[in-house]
């Protein structure tokens, strides 16, 4: 394959200038191109050709990303960002994308083939970001990217933690979740108030579940809704039979539960939520 070399002039300060962060669009300008490249190399890129970055901003990731030997596509929102990267990336000509990545349909871009996910993700956006990778998990064999160093703890955390929850428990049904490297805030412009981290996920061999995927979603989402509460209480609204609700695992609370133990007890629900099929 042809590897991909960036084409661009290097930024002036005043060019670097040229682009404000947005506090509507939860910008915040990675300025650090040690961590930059650290997080391009995060990617594997084994079983796909095609990587897409959302929000590349200036593109302090994307000219790590085009030195791989993979087709890089960028998604951008902000207007200013896409002038600049069309001005100073001269390779992404044709693939850079001014879309909104939560409501493009990004069959347009990648139709059925493989590809995979990475950026230094909105805040404000990044658990949707998840979430949309998680419908599209057939076509995104890997995932790796920077969020707010409590959500990128909160999805690789395991069984029997206060911040273990339902993003945690979908994402590890479907993908190897790992917790890389924490970012300060000083590497930033501006800089947050919080600290960063950047996690990888590799999608499993197997992702397939032993059991109805629609009712294990709905199982996971309203046994979190009451954390606090014990099963047996908190999914009396998918109207179990009494006998099914005396089973020992329904006296466990949601955070008790691995997500092998969830597709347990979708598998025990399944027989008795045939509207949920």
């Amino acid at each position: 394959m042809k590897k991909y070399k960036p084409s661009f002039n290097k930024p002036s300060k005043k060019d670097n200038q040229d682009v404000r962060a947005k506090k509507h669009l939860g910008q915040h300008f990675l300025t650090d191109e040690n961590i930059a490249s650290k997080i391009a190399d995060t990617l594997s890129f084994e079983g796909y050709d095609k990587v897409l970055e959302i929000g590349p901003g200036m593109g302090v990731l994307t000219k790590y990303l085009l030195e791989k030997d993979t087709e890089v596509h960028v998604i951008e929102i902000d207007t200013e960002s896409v002038e600049y990267l069309e001005s100073h990336y001269l390779h992404l000509r044709g693939r850079i994308h001014e879309k909104d990545f939560l409501k493009h349909d990004l069959g347009q871009i990648f139709r059925d083939e493989q590809f995979a996910i990475i950026g230094n993700f909105p805040y404000n956006i990044s658990t949707q970001i998840v979430f949309k990778v998680l419908e599209m998990r057939d076509q995104i064999p890997e995932f790796s990217g920077m969020f707010q160093k409590e959500v990128a703890k909160r999805i690789c955390e395991k069984e029997g933690n206060k911040t273990y929850g339902i993003l945690s428990v979908l994402t590890q049904a479907f993908y190897e979740a790992e917790y890389l490297f924490t970012v300060p805030p000083s590497v930033f412009n501006p800089p947050p108030k919080v600290d960063s981290g950047v996690l990888r996920l590799k999608r499993k061999e197997n992702f397939s579940l032993d059991c109805n995927e629609k009712l294990f979603f709905r199982v996971v989402k309203t046994a979190f809704n009451q954390r606090r509460k014990t099963l047996r209480n908190s999914l009396k609204t998918l109207n179990l039979p009494d006998n099914l609700r005396e089973d020992a695992i329904f006296g466990l609370r949601p955070e008790q539960l691995s997500f092998q133990q969830f597709i347990e007890l979708t598998q025990k629900i399944e027989p008795y939520a045939i509207s949920a099929k």
